[in-house]
């Protein structure tokens, strides 16, 4: 289908694109990628009289590694993120994780800020942020702020971001020990069946620190800190895995739909999460 006719507008500034969005009201979105837009748009799902292309503001695009925390603008790609060495050096998780997005042409316009601030629970980098427990900065008419990434989502596409504020950056401390990023699709370019999200430390052979986050297992990312606690201090023995598996599964709530049943997703979500947490276990 063909969307309904809009305005277009390409600022180049944060502050003219806030302005903008202020002055335009409900009837106005920006655009990133345009990869969840645009099909809502043509499907008439999204009935809007003015987009807002961030494409041209510098400000929010690049990846900056300072001291130990990694800053990376919402404009940045996927593709970009797949090829930035400093970044493959300082948190590979991110490659791994961009790397089962889509596909190349996708990648190459996909940008994080969209795949993160729109509330899709089948995005891949919302449960991934959380498991880094990054920081999201929004900048609206009132000036700029911190959201952590673990209070953003609250529910399927509604989030902490007021209508007038704009995602400009992701940011996280570089982590350290293992980690992986495992994911169950049905074809190239679909979303998860299940993914998972896990970094693991470990001083010799004890876990020290654990995170894990689960992803398109309910209406938003889902982070555990029960899963992670339940490998804390342990060897990973069989016992302390299953612990953390069942604290993760108890935590979300999938629904049927073309990529199965709900007892399916359990199953699969489990899989895959044990999965992660061996190969994240292997990397520490």
């Amino acid at each position: 289908m063909i969307p309904g006719a809009f305005e277009y507008h390409r600022p180049e500034s944060v502050g003219a694109a806030v302005k903008l969005l202020a002055e335009l009201g409900e009837e106005s979105r920006v655009i990133a990628g345009g990869h969840s837009l645009i099909p809502m748009m043509k499907l008439r799902m999204a009935d809007l009289s003015h987009l807002i292309d961030l494409q041209k503001i510098d400000d929010l695009k690049g990846i900056r590694i300072e001291g130990g925390r990694i800053t990376i603008g919402a404009m940045t790609t996927q593709h970009e993120l797949i090829t930035n060495a400093a970044l493959q050096d300082a948190a590979p998780i991110l490659r791994e994780a961009a790397l089962q997005i889509a596909d190349p042409q996708v990648r190459y316009v996909g940008t994080l800020g969209g795949n993160v601030a729109n509330g899709d629970p089948g995005n891949d980098m919302p449960g991934l942020m959380q498991c880094l427990d990054a920081s999201f900065t929004l900048v609206g008419p009132d000036g700029e702020r911190q959201v952590a990434a673990r209070d953003f989502y609250e529910a399927a596409y509604f989030t902490a971001r007021a209508d007038e504020e704009i995602l400009t950056a992701v940011s996280f401390d570089a982590p350290q020990g293992g980690y992986a990023y495992e994911k169950q699709k049905r074809k190239i370019g679909d979303y998860a069946t299940a993914a998972a999200a896990v970094l693991i430390a470990r001083n010799g052979d004890r876990c020290t620190a654990a995170s894990i986050a689960m992803t398109n297992l309910a209406d938003t990312p889902t982070y555990s800190a029960e899963a992670g606690a339940a490998l804390v201090g342990s060897g990973l023995d069989d016992e302390a895995v299953k612990a953390a598996v069942t604290a993760a599964l108890n935590a979300i709530e999938p629904a049927e739909d073309n990529r199965g049943p709900v007892e399916f997703k359990m199953h699969v979500a489990g899989v895959i999460l044990r999965r992660a947490i061996d190969r994240a276990w292997s990397r520490a």
